[in-house]
């Protein structure tokens, strides 16, 4: 039962009540319904309660029979079934949305549809921050209360054009058990829901038509278990509730009095309608009678009762305060005195409160004249009505193995089966993997990890993504998506890190290593940073460790000058600066020094000693020089950061030395120059074999080639060189007992 537009595809539904269940069958032509079949069946017992199902199975009988009179009538099987919930513990929620569209453009029915569904989901998302309840609720209904074109009210947004579109909109819901209890007993007759609406929302379509909603009315559907209730103004429904007192409640009054069961009770009570002594048999077989006036004033009290009850509700639901007149359906509604105590209650006159019935039907036609039109009709024939406004049931998908029951509105998608198994939106984007946080001369840094893997989704064994469309009974699996590996970054990734720094010193380009202090202590560029590392890069080398890492040792007094000026031993010398000095004599030493690139595999040693010896026999006051300490650029930073490392101690000593200034005129200086320390032997561990190292007051990493054999000339590779297990800094001391390796990888 797809499409009901014609005698060949009906429309079937059951308005199944507290102590009845109808059952219509018909099809709408034009703006009529034909209702072509109706039959109505009590339940043999107590099955139902204040609206909801007791008792499943009862009431799947009680649906199969009336199933099977109606296909007899109709000479066809029914295998589709429009249904209604009461609202026993009904909450409604009331949601204001706008829709912005991509250009201002003519509004469609699609995008009417789309803004339907955004309410709805907002709508529910406010609900659930609300719910304080365990109680697991759907959405079951919902009403647009109004349009608004650009942010103008408006009672039909289509065809009109607009740059945004918003609606005011009520959602209904109910809590998981009712839902169920309905759904299963329906399957269980052999039926399949077609559409689930509320019973307010069904009664309105018939009870107060369109052309009527304009004016404040309320529409009070008495049933059995329930009264519920519905508020109409300005052309459209602004509110739905609900009462627990209806019929039930005047019928067990009855038994109580009479001394009989219930369904002998339900029996008095309706035959003091139209009969003024009714005559029944209590449970000790004794004959009585009592008269439609005891009736009348047996039930007084609970019919005030139920009245004050629906007034109270009216008025919460019409912002505190009376409505303009009061429809009323459904046979609890036809108690004597019912309609007299509303009016009363809400200060209307007795005419503005009415039972509705044959009056409403004027756009139905009953093929049948056996039933009896009267307000007991209005609600199921207003299920049917239903249908052909908004199509909604539940349908069951299976999500990772798991059953699940979703609302129907027509738009489902695999991500809306997500959200309701509360798996994790997270978990169907790749994930990076953990963060590098650092700090770069004190500012902080972060590096992200590598991107993991997305979710592996699939629909029924194919391939699909989140906004796949689903169905009743498809198989949605999803693998979860995957964090990345931690972020990973070495020093000579760093922006502020370059290899080297030229300097032009003595009309010669030098090309100085960079390093960078790791925690205060000096890394090459192939550390590995971690969280937390605090890394200070220089660009600039001092004078005194351009000299040191040179190995060039000036006589006392010489004057050096960095970019034509001249400059101290902390002068810093930047990238392309330019460094000389200038001898005793006057004369400019032009260093031939020529520096490869000592971390690409080439000895520093070797290039640092053939400069200094360069510079050595170029000197005119050789007997006037003290040769100075060599200077690792571990101990040359130590001028900014402290190290561990210390310098091997030295005494400071004055000498007398004269030098030649710039205009020629001699200059006597008074200098004070460090002494080194005597030679002295050490002992280490080289590639696994121990190495004895003499004949020097100090000893860097580039010593022990001197003392091993290890041939640099023939690349093999990349050289691996490491002291007690890390990297290894060429020109970094090495001290007793320091385990080294040097092997080309």
């Amino acid at each position: 039962m797809a499409e009901a537009n014609n005698p060949n595809q009906m429309v079937f539904g059951l308005d199944i009540g507290t102590r009845s269940i109808v059952g219509t069958v018909g099809y709408k032509k034009g703006k009529q319904f034909v209702v072509v079949a109706q039959c109505n069946k009590e339940h043999e017992t107590r099955a139902m309660l204040d609206g909801q199902i007791h008792d499943i199975a009862q009431v799947a009988e009680t649906i199969k029979d009336v199933k099977k009179r109606l296909e007899a009538k109709i000479g066809g099987e029914l295998h589709r079934v429009c249904i209604a919930a009461a609202g026993r513990v009904l909450r409604t929620m009331q949601t204001h949305v706008v829709m912005d569209l991509d250009e201002e453009r003519t509004v469609t029915s699609e995008d009417i549809y789309s803004l339907h569904s955004y309410a709805i989901e907002e709508a529910y998302k406010e609900f659930l921050d609300q719910n304080n309840t365990e109680l697991k609720f759907y959405c079951v209904g919902s009403s647009v209360v109004r349009y608004y074109l650009n942010d103008f009210a408006m009672s039909n947004l289509e065809n009109h054009k607009a740059k945004h579109i918003g609606v005011d909109m009520i959602a209904t819901f109910l809590p998981d058990d009712v839902v169920d209890g309905l759904y299963k007993a329906v399957e269980l007759a052999g039926l399949e829901v077609a559409n689930m609406t509320l019973e307010p929302i069904a009664a309105i379509q018939l009870a107060i038509p369109e052309r009527f909603r304009l004016l404040n009315i309320a529409l009070v559907d008495v049933g059995a278990g329930t009264s519920d209730i519905s508020i109409t103004k300005d052309g459209t429904i602004i509110a739905f509730g609900m009462i627990p007192t209806a019929g039930d409640s005047l019928t067990e009054k009855i038994a109580n009095h009479c001394m009989v069961d219930f369904n002998a009770a339900e029996v008095i009570k309706r035959k003091a309608d139209d009969q003024d002594v009714i005559e029944y048999e209590d449970i000790m077989g004794i004959k009585m009678t009592i008269t439609k006036e005891e009736i009348a004033g047996l039930l007084s009290d609970s019919v005030d009762e139920m009245a004050t009850l629906a007034c109270d509700k009216i008025k919460e639901l019409n912002g505190d305060k009376s409505v303009g007149a009061v429809f009323v359906v459904g046979g609890g509604g036809m108690i004597p005195g019912y309609t007299n105590a509303l009016a009363e209650k809400l200060g209307l006159a007795p005419e503005r409160v009415a039972l509705r019935g044959k009056e409403v039907m004027q756009d139905v036609i009953f093929e049948s004249t056996e039933l009896k039109v009267d307000s007991l009709l209005v609600t199921p024939i207003g299920i049917c009505l239903n249908f052909y406004e908004e199509s909604n049931n539940f349908i069951f998908v299976r999500f990772n193995d798991s059953k699940i029951k979703l609302y129907n509105n027509s738009s489902l998608t695999i991500m809306d089966a997500a959200m309701q198994t509360d798996f994790p939106s997270s978990g169907f984007f790749p994930k990076s993997g953990p963060e590098l946080d650092f700090t770069v001369n004190g500012k902080a840094r972060m590096a992200r990890g590598d991107m993991g893997e997305p979710a592996e989704i699939k629909l029924n064994g194919v391939p699909a993504n989140l906004h796949s469309p689903i169905k009743e009974n498809d198989i949605i699996e999803v693998k979860e998506s995957t964090a990345g590996a931690p972020a990973h970054l070495t020093i000579s990734a760093l922006p502020e890190f370059k290899a080297i720094l030229k300097a032009n010193v003595n009309g010669n380009v030098v090309e100085l290593p960079k390093f960078a202090a790791v925690n205060g202590v000096l890394q090459s560029e192939y550390y590995d940073i971690q969280t937390g590392d605090d890394i200070v890069i220089l660009d600039y080398y001092t004078v005194k460790q351009i000299m040191t890492f040179m190995d060039v040792t000036l006589a006392p007094g010489t004057v050096i000058y960095v970019n034509n000026q001249v400059a101290g031993d902390d002068t810093k010398v930047y990238e392309n600066f330019t460094v000389s000095w200038q001898l005793t004599d006057g004369s400019f030493e032009a260093a031939q020094y020529t520096y490869d690139d000592l971390m690409n595999e080439t000895s520093e040693k070797e290039a640092g000693t053939e400069a200094a010896n360069r510079v050595q026999e170029s000197q005119t006051a050789s007997q006037a020089v003290t040769q100075q300490v060599t200077q690792t650029v571990q101990q040359s930073a130590q001028a900014i950061q402290p190290q561990s490392a210390q310098a091997t101690p030295v005494q400071p000593a004055t000498q007398i030395s004269q030098a030649v200034n710039t205009d020629g005129n001699t200059v006597i200086n008074e200098t004070v120059v460090l002494e080194p320390k005597a030679p002295f032997s050490i002992h280490v561990i080289v590639n696994r074999a121990p190495v004895t190292l003499s004949g020097k007051n100090r000893y860097v990493f580039v010593d022990i080639f001197d003392f091993i054999s290890f041939d640099r000339t023939k690349v093999r590779g990349t050289l691996v060189t490491k002291i007690n297990g890390r990297d290894a800094v060429y020109m970094e001391e090495i001290r007793e007992g320091d385990v080294i390796e040097v092997n080309w990888k």
